[in-house]
C-alpha cells in the first residue's frame, strides 16, 4: 500500500494545475531572486526544491534548523547539479536582530516565501509556549512583511492553516491574526497565501509519529471522532509555489475538497497504516493495555491500537478551509479555489493588538488569560473552550 493510499487517494491533486501553468511559473522563477524562510521544515523543503529545478538566480534558504538545513542541501546536491544557482543556506532566527542585518545585506530580493510556523495545537497549553506562538506566527511574519516592503519587494507568500477558518483553537486563530496583518501590509505589497490540511508524515504529524511508534516499538494511539483533510509533502509545496507565482494580491489559495481530496478519520489512516506496514492493528481498550501487549502482538504481525473520543483543548471534529463569509473562486484551478479578500481591515484593532501584547510581554508575569482575550478580541469569531486537558495528556 502505498502512502497515498494511506490517506484513501490513488492520485496526487496538483498534477493537472502543474502541468496547465508549468511554462508561466517556471518564466516566473528563472533568473529571480528569491528568500525562503522555514526553509528546513517539511514544507519549506518540499517548494525549496521545487523552486531550485525551475532555475533562480540566486535561491537563500532561513530556518532555525541547522541540522535540517544540512540535510536539505544534500538532499537537493543528490539530486541536481548546482549549475548557476547560487544556493545558500543560513541557521538565523527571523526574530533576531542577525535576521534584520542579513536582510538588509541581502535584499532586494524579488519573492519571499514564509514557511515559518508553529502549527501544534499543543502549543498553546501555557502561557510561555503560546507567547512564542505568537511570536512565531504573527509578529516575525509582521517583520519579514515590513522589511519585504521597505525594500520593494515585488512578490510575498505567507503559509496560513485550515485552522485559520472559524477557528476553535489560538494556535488556529494566531494564523488568522497574520492573514489579517498580511492584508494590512497588502496595500504596500504584493501578497498572496496558502491555507493547508494536514501534511502527512510532516515532522510532529499523526502519521510522523505513527513511524516513530513503529521504529521504537511502542502502541499506535488516535482520537476515533476526528476528521481531517490529508496532502503530500509534494502537495503542499506545489500549492505554496502555485499560490506564490499565480496568486494576486490578497488572494487565499487552498485545496479544492471536490477533487480527490476527502476527509479522513484518524482511526480509518490508523488501521490503513498498519496494514501498509504488515500489521493487523488489535484495538485495545486503555494506554496501559496498549504499552503492555506491543513485544506480544508484534511477534504475530499485529500492532497494539488505543482509539478514544477526542476531549481535549482545541480539537475541531471537521476541518475547513473557508467561511461562510469569504468570496470563493473554484474556476480557476482544477484542485485548487481561491479565497478573494475584499475585507476591510480594523487598523485601529490591529494597532492595539500590537500594543496589548507588548503591555503583556511587559508585565512582571505573563498572564495567558491577558493573551486569549487580546486574541479573543481580534478574532470575536474565535470559538475557544478551555477544557483543562491538552494532547501532551494523551500517548
Amino acid at each position: 500500500m502505498s502512502d497515498l493510499s494511506i490517506l484513501g487517494r490513488s492520485n496526487l491533486i496538483f498534477d493537472a494545475d502543474m502541468l496547465n501553468n508549468e511554462l508561466e511559473m517556471k518564466e516566473k522563477i528563472s533568473g529571480k531572486k528569491i528568500l525562503v524562510i522555514g526553509a528546513a521544515g517539511t514544507i519549506g523543503q518540499a517548494v525549496t526544491k521545487e523552486i531550485f529545478k525551475r532555475e533562480p538566480r540566486i535561491l537563500h534558504a532561513v530556518d532555525l534548523s541547522e541540522n535540517n538545513l544540512v540535510e536539505l542541501v544534500r538532499d537537493i546536491r543528490s539530486n541536481r547539479d548546482y549549475a548557476d544557482v547560487e544556493f545558500k543556506t543560513f541557521a538565523i532566527d527571523v526574530g533576531s536582530n542577525y535576521y534584520t542585518d542579513f536582510y538588509k545585506y541581502h535584499s532586494p530580493y524579488d519573492i519571499i516565501l514564509n514557511l515559518s510556523a508553529m502549527k501544534h495545537v499543543r502549543s498553546e497549553r501555557d502561557n510561555f509556549t503560546l507567547m512564542r506562538m505568537l511570536d512565531v506566527n504573527v509578529f516575525n511574519s509582521i517583520k519579514v512583511m515590513r522589511l519585504a516592503s521597505e525594500q520593494a519587494t515585488k512578490k510575498y507568500f505567507c503559509v496560513s492553516t485550515d485552522k485559520a477558518a472559524n477557528p476553535v483553537n489560538l494556535m488556529g486563530a494566531s494564523k488568522r491574526i497574520m492573514e489579517l496583518y498580511s492584508l494590512r501590509e497588502s496595500c504596500r505589497l504584493d501578497i498572496s497565501m496558502a491555507r493547508f490540511a494536514n501534511v502527512a508524515f510532516s515532522d510532529g504529524s499523526l502519521l510522523y509519529g505513527f513511524n516513530q511508534r513503529l521504529m521504537k516499538s511502542q502502541p499506535i494511539s488516535s482520537p476515533n471522532d476526528v476528521k481531517r483533510y490529508f496532502v503530500t509533502p509534494l502537495e503542499a509545496g506545489r500549492l505554496c509555489l502555485i499560490s506564490t507565482i499565480l496568486g494576486n494580491n490578497r488572494e487565499i489559495f487552498f485545496p479544492n475538497a471536490a477533487s480527490e481530496l476527502r476527509l479522513q478519520s484518524f482511526k480509518d489512516i490508523a488501521v490503513r497504516y498498519l496494514e501498509s506496514r504488515g500489521y493487523e492493528p488489535v484495538e485495545c481498550s486503555t494506554e496501559s493495555e496498549a504499552r503492555a501487549r506491543v513485544e506480544e502482538l508484534k511477534a504475530r504481525k499485529k500492532w497494539p491500537v488505543y482509539f478514544f473520543e477526542s476531549d481535549t483543548t482545541g480539537e475541531k471534529s471537521e476541518e475547513e478551509f473557508f467561511t461562510k463569509n469569504e468570496t470563493v473562486n473554484f474556476g480557476k484551478f482544477k484542485s485548487i479555489g481561491i479565497i478573494h479578500n475584499q475585507e476591510k481591515v480594523d487598523i485601529k484593532a490591529l494597532d492595539f493588538f500590537e500594543n496589548e501584547l507588548r503591555h503583556i510581554k511587559g508585565a512582571p508575569y505573563l498572564s495567558k488569560q491577558r493573551i486569549v482575550a487580546a486574541i479573543a478580541k481580534l478574532v470575536p469569531n474565535m470559538l475557544h473552550e478551555e477544557k483543562g486537558r491538552d494532547l501532551d495528556q494523551r500517548m
